[in-house]
C-alpha cells in the first residue's frame, strides 16, 4: 500500500529540510544491494554523520525544489538512494567511494555540490575534499609559514658565527705536523 497524500507531503517536507541544510548530495543507483549491505551502508553513514534516504524520484524532485541543489532534479532517473552530507560536503562521497570498494553494485549517478550538478564519475573530486579538521590544519600551516621562515632567517647569522668559531677553534687546536 502506498503513502497517503498527507504522508507524502510530510516526507517531502522532511527531505526538503535535509536537502536545504546539505553541503552535497550524492544520488546513487542501489539496484542489487542486499538488505544486509544496505544496513551496513546506513550504519557507516550514521558514523560519518551522513543521512541516507531512499524515496521515489517524484518526491525527491519536489523536495529538491527551492534548494541550491535544484539543478539536479532533471537527472533523477531510476532507482536512487540519496546520500546527504550537511557538515562535511565530502563525507557522503567518501562513504560511497569506500563502500564501492567492497560492493560494486552501488553506483554514483549524480552529484550536487554548491549549486552545481556533476556526473557520478566525478565522485573522486568531491571525495578528495579535505575534512574540516584537515582544511583548518592546512590553513594554519599556511599562516605560520612566514613566521617560521622569519625565525629561521633571524636565527641564522648567530648560528653561522658560532659554527665559524667552533671550526676556527678546532683548526687552532690541531697539532702541527
Amino acid at each position: 500500500m502506498g503513502l497517503s497524500f498527507e504522508e507524502k507531503k510530510n516526507v517531502v517536507s522532511k527531505v526538503h529540510d535535509y536537502f536545504m541544510d546539505s553541503g552535497s548530495i550524492v544520488a546513487a543507483d542501489y539496484t542489487g544491494l542486499t538488505v544486509s549491505q544496505m544496513t551496513d551502508l546506513r550504519r557507516k553513514a550514521r558514523e560519518s554523520g551522513v543521512v541516507v534516504k531512499v524515496l521515489k524520484n517524484t518526491l525527491a524532485k519536489r523536495a529538491v525544489k527551492g534548494t541550491e541543489h535544484e539543478t539536479m532534479a532533471d537527472s533523477l532517473v531510476g532507482p536512487l538512494l540519496y546520500i546527504v552530507s550537511s557538515e562535511d560536503p565530502g563525507a557522503g562521497a567518501r562513504l560511497v567511494k569506500e563502500f564501492t570498494k567492497s560492493n560494486d553494485r552501488l553506483i554514483a549517478k549524480v552529484i550536487a555540490f554548491s549549486g552545481e550538478v556533476r556526473p557520478g564519475a566525478d565522485l573522486d573530486v568531491l571525495a578528495s575534499l579535505p575534512t574540516m579538521d584537515e582544511a583548518r590544519a592546512q590553513l594554519l600551516s599556511l599562516l605560520t609559514q612566514p613566521q617560521t621562515g622569519l625565525v629561521r632567517l633571524l636565527k641564522e647569522p648567530p648560528s653561522l658565527v658560532v659554527r665559524l668559531l667552533v671550526n676556527k677553534k678546532g683548526a687552532l687546536e690541531k697539532p702541527a705536523d
